[in-house]
């Protein structure tokens, strides 16, 4: 049970990290931020882009569910404003991204997020479980790398589920690379998973098999693809 709750909440924070660091459970309405720790620039980010997609996935959530497209709309404009996607493909692709080609880092990295959309996005919808994101710390990370975020998702009948998020200060920006769900990181997860696929073929080709749904992005911890 535990695992099956790690992937799955894994999964949600995903892809609502893809739409701007929103947490692993979407609320029926905004609540008001909670309580938090003294906050940076990243910190009052994670927070504030929060609070507008919760409140835009309530004001919008009858014409997401009519029209899918509009969802997956909302969800690449926001990922695209949000998260530094081309640095985060580099850390999942590790050694096989060296020396590779920004466009087929730009075309892992646009594949990953379609496929991970198609399958989670619409449950962005489902979940009514109010939550109030409390921001607990913020802190640099080793060798200059950007600040850890961390948070605890407050939900009405269950315990707090701790998420930190990663970011570095892109031209002045502060965008999110990583996203960790009770001590699961998204990048490592990937990491794992499409280590072998890339050992036996080209970024290119892994990107192709995720578009055509030969393979699947999958969240729980140590799953192969397939």
């Amino acid at each position: 049970m535990k695992t099956l709750l790690h992937s799955s909440t894994l999964a949600i924070a995903i892809v609502t990290a893809l739409l701007a660091a929103v947490p692993s459970f979407t609320a029926m309405a905004a609540t008001p931020p909670a309580a938090t720790a003294a906050q940076g620039a990243a910190s009052r980010m994670v927070q504030g882009s929060a609070g507008r997609v919760l409140a835009t996935l309530d004001s919008r959530r009858a014409e997401f569910k009519a029209n899918p497209a509009a969802l997956n709309q909302f969800i690449k404009s926001e990922f695209t404003r949000s998260f530094d996607s081309d640095y985060a493909a580099r850390l999942v692709l590790g050694v096989h991204g060296r020396g590779a080609a920004p466009a087929d880092v730009a075309d892992f990295s646009a594949a990953m997020a379609d496929n991970l959309t198609a399958r989670y996005g619409t449950a962005l919808l489902e979940f009514n479980t109010r939550l109030q994101v409390k921001v607990t710390s913020e802190t640099p990370l080793p060798g200059n790398r950007g600040v850890r975020v961390s948070t605890q998702m407050l939900r009405q009948g269950g315990a707090p589920i701790l998420v930190d998020y990663l970011l570095r200060n892109v031209n002045g920006q502060w965008k999110l690379f990583d996203v960790m769900v009770e001590g699961i990181s998204y990048v490592q997860a990937f990491k794992t998973q499409f280590a072998a696929p890339l050992a036996q073929t080209s970024i290119r080709q892994v990107a192709a098999d995720l578009r055509a749904g030969r393979m699947q992005a999958s969240t729980a911890p140590g799953k192969k693809s397939k």
